[in-house]
């Protein structure tokens, strides 16, 4: 019996490492298109922009959740006097999260 119950566990494992490792991807790739729709938003085009949404993936590892990516990408907008409610740059957040998540199962596995 104790063999089953350790292949089930393995199981649960690797799914739960499967599933965080596709859940910090879906995130990091969310910010990734953010990053390019804010710099779009700034006026920041070409290598500059990625470079900037590379800032924006950084940004996520400050604190847990999505509260150091939104100050940041807030702050910024807010130096280049970019109008844009809080409401209206957490909606496009989750707007492409939602993107994210849809190109990430449509992506064939690496």
């Amino acid at each position: 019996m104790s063999g089953s119950f350790e292949k089930r566990e393995r199981g649960f494992e690797t799914k739960w490492a499967h599933d965080e490792e596709l859940r910090f991807k879906v995130f990091a790739r969310r910010n990734k298109l953010l990053g390019l729709w804010a710099a779009a938003e700034m006026g920041v085009s070409g290598p500059a922009a990625d470079s900037y949404a590379k800032e924006v993936i950084a940004s996520d590892f400050e604190k847990a959740g999505d509260e150091d990516v939104f100050e940041k990408v807030r702050r910024d907008f807010d130096a280049k006097g970019v109008t844009l409610s809080d409401h209206m740059l957490r909606r496009k957040m989750e707007e492409l999260l939602e993107t994210a998540k849809q190109q990430a199962q449509t992506e064939p596995p690496k």
